[in-house]
């Protein structure tokens, strides 16, 4: 395989920005990635054994290689005085420390911002905490738990079975807000000359999540209803049963994509019905407009069914599951789905960020680090010798691991 390198492609929107990375799970993981793909160095500094999230079991085994893509790994003891020593000097040179551990756990090694800071004013500091500071900073979060408090849970699931989201909105958004902060700051630090203490937190991102519905309260007095009880804003906007076993999800939304729809599939007398001239009259019609286009719907086979509504510019949907992604030809032919290599030296495909510059995605450069793999080199760039590195990986302070089937 190909030796990676973690060059500084100068059209990177970060390039030449170096981020310290203490982080596990998603919420910081994914904001390092963010930065990471926009270019910065990321040095995900993580303990000898390899960072905890390397080994999680079941729907959490695919976290780490998720989010830590086009990073370096340094496997150092932070309880070793010469590897604390060690981290501090990277540090040093550093323009950002990302950090979402619990409150405390960062000061009890002075990585926290109020004694770095001291030392490097230029530092900018990046915080992804369960709780922004209130109340509530002290206790322990999880996206789970931020979703039942934060009223996603409840618009998610049917009234009285409260859900989670079927995947870690709160964690990977929290860390796109952490990531936005991060640029906001170095843009300030380029004004003011000093670097900032930037929080971002997983609960006051579920509010923000849930502020259409808090403001849907505050303007009509109703409570919101969950999402599966709620009451239609369209007429068509449902998933439907078609003829082969499978679902689509279908929608009509405007004056025009009703016209176009009743043309299309022969409504005529629907789309002439007075009792049917505008959204809201539709809307209120469902007890029995509902029923007769999902009689309709299953005379169609789902392929056929998709074709119309994709030729008439219909909205619609497959109901897909994560897996049928990996082979999903949108992502694939528009560059939005690649390889990477993974931490065991195999290759998956990963979907990229969600932007493009110029046309181009944002792609891997590294793919998911093993433990330590970067180690050697990082400790060159902060000035440690060959003798010097092989004394701290004989006494255990560091570890230099290589992926599986990389050259060296």
């Amino acid at each position: 395989m190909t030796v990676e390198h973690p060059v500084a492609i100068p059209s990177l929107p970060l390039a030449g920005v170096r981020v310290v990375e203490f982080s596990h799970m998603i919420m910081g993981p994914a904001c390092g990635m963010m930065l990471a793909d926009l270019g910065a160095d990321v040095i995900k500094v993580e303990p000898v054994s390899g960072d905890n999230t390397r080994s999680l079991p079941g729907l959490a085994a695919g976290f780490f290689r998720t989010f830590n893509r086009n990073k370096r790994s340094l496997a150092v003891d932070l309880d070793r005085p010469e590897g604390l020593a060690l981290v501090k000097e990277l540090v040093a040179g550093a323009d950002v420390v990302l950090e979402n551990f619990r409150p405390g756990r960062m000061a009890r090694y002075g990585l926290d911002y109020a004694t770095l800071s001291q030392q490097h004013p230029r530092l900018i500091y990046l915080s992804m905490k369960g709780f922004l500071p209130g109340p509530y900073e002290k206790r322990v979060a999880l996206d789970e738990v931020v979703q039942m408090m934060g009223g996603l849970a409840y618009m998610t699931g049917p009234a009285g079975r409260p859900l989670r989201a079927g995947s870690s909105v709160n964690d990977i958004m929290g860390g796109m807000f952490g990531a936005l902060g991060m640029l906001a700051a170095l843009r300030t630090r380029e004004v003011t000359g000093r670097g900032q203490d930037i929080q971002s937190g997983l609960f006051e991102n579920c509010a923000l999540l849930c502020a259409q519905h808090m403001q849907q309260f505050d303007v009509t007095g109703d409570i919101p209803p969950p999402m599966p009880d709620r009451t239609g804003g369209w007429a068509v906007y449902d998933i439907f049963d078609v003829a082969d076993g499978e679902q689509l999800f279908l929608a009509v939304v405007s004056e025009s994509q009703w016209r176009v729809f009743c043309r299309e599939f022969g409504l005529d007398d629907l789309g002439t019905d007075p009792r049917l001239a505008n959204n809201t009259l539709r809307a209120g019609a469902r007890s029995w407009l509902i029923p007769r286009l999902r009689d309709l719907f299953r005379g169609f086979g789902k392929a056929e069914l998709a074709a119309k509504f994709a030729e008439n510019g219909l909205p619609f949907a497959p109901i897909n599951r994560p897996d049928q992604l990996l082979d999903d030809p949108h992502l694939i032919e528009s560059g939005g789905l690649v390889p990477m290599r993974t931490e065991n030296g195999g290759t998956t495909r990963i979907p990229l960020l969600p932007l493009t510059f110029d046309g181009d995605h944002l792609g891997v450069r590294l793919g998911v680090p093993a433990v330590g793999e970067h180690g050697s080199a990082v400790l060159a760039e902060i000035g440690y010798s060959a003798e010097a590195q092989s004394r701290l990986v004989a006494d255990g302070i560091v570890a230099f691991g290589q992926a599986e089937g990389a050259e060296s």
